[in-house]
């Protein structure tokens, strides 16, 4: 059965001032991993010249001073957003709980960032009491295929599993490469045990939502917070389940299958909601004033 389709614009300020907070996605909406967008960069600084307040949420698995530090890196003015919080933020909570355990970790050097002062003891599968995914160690050849042999070692020891980035696919310029998420789907397959800390899980919106009130000295409604992103299995579905409206931009992680980054395929796009079961309030091609 299909669902009705939601309404399209080509234009954010319409719909400006019926949002007090933006909980605003990064990558695919703010930059592509290369470059920023600048219709985005304009759009998030003149909502916030509004009075606005952008809260930038990503399942990055590293701390959001990392995230940005690469922000900065890439151009992307301070003037465009208020704070940052990651799924790593979420996940080192989780690991600091477990400090005293030896963990194996699952991920490139530049996470390692998220352990920063924990003084942790990495150790192999064989010895690790637990396991942290935060990516492949070379998402630039790597597949989560080539992760079977280690998910079956660990699921033998039925390790735990920590999953920094529940994404499954990211783009980089103009490829998509693997996430965390692929190698945690492939251990969950498995029968693996894991716990995804960003986007689409509640515990990241609750942190993004006290931060949000810090910002603004007062209690923020969920009526009053639109979730903009380009995911349908984690920005969108993770907006409806916490109860707040979504503006998908589609020039995305799914570009190819709706269309291309410049058309929409209406067909296609009314097909991706009807399969997740869930309606965002509006669609955009990018975010644009």
């Amino acid at each position: 059965m299909s669902i009705p389709f939601p309404t399209l614009t080509d234009h954010f300020a319409p719909l400006a001032s019926c949002y007090d907070v933006l909980f605003c996605d990064v990558w695919g909406v703010v930059h592509n991993g290369i470059a920023p967008f600048p219709e985005t960069i304009d759009a998030l600084q003149r909502y916030r010249a509004g009075g606005g307040r952008v809260v930038l949420l990503t399942n990055a698995p590293r701390d959001g001073d990392v995230v940005v530090d690469f922000l900065d890196g890439l151009k992307v003015p301070r003037d465009t957003y208020d704070a940052v919080v990651t799924s790593g933020d979420v996940a080192r909570a989780e690991i600091e709980a477990r400090r005293d355990q030896p963990v194996l970790h699952i991920g490139p050097e530049r996470d390692f960032s998220m352990f920063d002062g924990l003084e942790l003891r990495f150790t192999t599968v064989e010895e690790a009491q637990y396991a942290v995914c935060s990516g492949l160690f070379d998402d630039e050849t790597e597949t989560p295929e080539d992760y079977r042999d280690l998910a079956t070692a660990m699921k033998a020891r039925d390790l735990f599993m920590v999953c920094a980035n529940p994404d499954r696919v990211v783009e980089r310029g103009d490829r998509l490469v693997y996430c965390a998420g692929a190698v945690a789907d492939l251990y969950e397959s498995l029968g693996g045990a894991v716990m995804f800390t960003g986007k689409p899980y509640r515990p990241i919106y609750e942190r993004a939502l006290a931060c949000a009130e810090r910002l603004r000295g007062a209690a923020v409604p969920h009526g009053r917070i639109l979730a903009v992103g380009d995911s349908v299995r984690t920005d969108l579905k993770g907006a409806v389940a916490f109860g707040i409206d979504c503006l998908f931009v589609t020039a995305g992680i799914h570009a190819e299958e709706l269309g291309g980054r410049e058309t929409v395929d209406h067909g296609a796009l009314a097909a991706i909601f009807t399969e997740a079961g869930v309606l965002p309030a509006v669609v955009t091609r990018r975010l644009a004033w």
